[in-house]
């Protein structure tokens, strides 16, 4: 759907709902998936899906420093950042966890090379959990058993299966640009899932067998949080921003981008995702999906050299760009 002909939001759904879906999603891609001839071209060049001996020397140096979760009242907004796309996110009185990963590690990668910045018996009790797609390092099912099965789950279409096989009782799953809403302390927070260029599998024969994407969350005073879940860049960005205005947060991948001709569709430099946070019309840039998992063949410190450069090009207050700690937090004021 183009920007002329596009429709206002949509009614909320029911929550909970049950539907049925196509067995496959891939008509929604938007570029092809790398293929058997693509591992063998990266073997023929010598290449990796990981740094060099040389650079994981910087391990050493990524920024981990946990400290105390915020506070930002039932009208507030706020955020901590557990590590690569957990996120804990306070939101018109609701507390809500994204892709949430406490595991140390993750099937097919080695163990994360930073700490969970948010010690699990710290969290405080948990409203809703948003899932961006089905990869192992944003769905982790040994993070999810530890939650109480009444939690409400969002996930994108074609998810709700696996988790009510989990035992969950308050699922509910979204096609893009649809949405739900969830009674908070400050009124009526509205979760919608919006496109991202991804693609998604868990096993050998489940290849885009359920949906990917993003959420919004919009506060009931009207402010919004966009948290993009893993995504390549594209034109997907522009139309968000056109049915979304007024975006304050934006939670932006900025890692897992290297070798370019392997990883370009899926997932964005950090130079990309400035471009990005612009493209959504975002006041505030919050890089993520770095720091915490090697998925690929950049220096573990180079993702936040290059945004900090990217965003400092843009001319944009540098504190707008809340490049934070593993484990850090922040609370948004409101102007």
């Amino acid at each position: 759907m183009t920007s002329a002909a596009r429709s206002p939001l949509t009614d909320p759904r029911p929550l909970g709902e049950i539907r049925e879906w196509p067995a496959s999603f891939a008509d929604r891609l938007t570029a092809p998936l790398p293929g058997a001839g693509d591992f063998l071209r990266l073997l023929w060049r010598g290449q990796r899906l990981r740094p060099s001996g040389e650079a994981l020397a910087e391990i050493a140096e990524l920024p981990y420093k946990p400290g105390p979760l915020p506070d930002p009242g039932p009208g507030g907004i706020g955020l901590a950042w557990a590590g690569h796309a957990s996120w804990v996110v306070y939101v018109g009185g609701l507390t809500v966890l994204t892709d949430p990963v406490w595991s140390r590690r993750i099937p097919g990668t080695p163990r994360r090379v930073t700490p969970v910045g948010i010690r699990w018996e710290d969290l405080p009790a948990i409203d809703a959990v948003v899932i961006s797609h089905d990869h192992y390092d944003h769905l982790d099912a040994p993070t999810l058993e530890r939650l109480p099965r009444h939690t409400p789950l969002f996930v994108p279409a074609g998810l709700a299966r696996w988790a009510r096989r989990r035992r969950f009782t308050h699922v509910t799953e979204l096609d893009w640009w649809e949405a739900v809403e969830l009674e908070g302390e400050a009124g009526p927070v509205r979760f919608d899932f919006v496109p991202s260029h991804h693609w998604s599998r868990r096993g050998l024969l489940d290849t885009c067998r359920s949906l990917w994407g993003g959420w919004i969350l919009t506060a009931p005073d009207g402010r919004r949080i966009y948290f993009a879940g893993d995504t390549g860049h594209g034109h997907w960005f522009g139309e968000i921003g056109r049915r979304y205005p007024g975006i304050d947060l934006a939670l932006l991948p900025i890692g897992a981008y290297e070798p370019r001709w392997m990883l370009a569709p899926v997932h964005t430099t950090p130079e990309e995702a400035v471009q990005a946070c612009e493209a959504v019309g975002a006041r505030i840039m919050v890089p993520m999906h770095w720091a915490t998992f090697l998925l690929s063949a950049e220096a573990p410190l180079e993702p936040l050299r290059r945004v900090r450069a990217a965003w400092a090009k843009t001319g944009r207050p540098r504190e707008d760009l809340w490049d934070l700690p593993v484990g850090a937090s922040r609370v948004r004021e409101r102007n």
